[in-house]
């Protein structure tokens, strides 16, 4: 199985931006980390990040075609207000599963509502970097099922 990781904006700046939210792990970590969980299942991570929304939506339209089984993304703060990344998810035939580094309902008000998560299959928050590991192995789990979108 081959998924597609998405980080969204400021991703980039893990390690350095709010440590005490976000922690100390930078994005080369995270991605290192998934890409050994995959690995080890004789599965792979295609990693990629972008400040940029149209970027985002580009990679979303061209999963299927680059033969993803799935996309893990962290939208980052296109979360709460980008309809055109949500409309992106809705339209590809991909399970989506949306992952957050911190719990987004224990924060702010704005950022417990997701744009996203109605279209997504799930979503994972809470768990640092091990949101991702546990967004990839959801997909890994509906791949063993018969198939359906959400």
């Amino acid at each position: 199985m081959k998924v597609l990781v998405l980080h969204g904006p400021n991703l980039n700046l893990l390690g350095t931006r709010e440590p005490g939210v976000y922690g100390r792990v930078n994005l080369a970590e995270v991605d290192r980390k998934l890409r050994e969980h995959a690995r080890r299942r004789g599965d792979s991570v295609e990693c990629r990040q972008s400040n940029h929304e149209g970027q985002l939506i580009d990679w979303l339209q061209g999963a299927e075609r680059e033969r993803f089984a799935g996309v893990v993304m962290n939208p980052g703060a296109f979360t709460h207000y980008s309809i055109a990344l949500r409309d992106a998810v809705a339209a590809i035939k991909l399970p989506v599963v949306e992952v957050h580094l911190s719990n987004v309902h224990a924060r702010e008000e704005f950022r417990r509502h997701s744009v996203i998560a109605g279209v997504a299959r799930g979503q994972i928050s809470g768990f640092g970097p091990q949101s991702y590991v546990l967004g990839f192995d959801a997909l890994a789990s509906l791949s063993r099922r018969p198939a359906s979108r959400r």
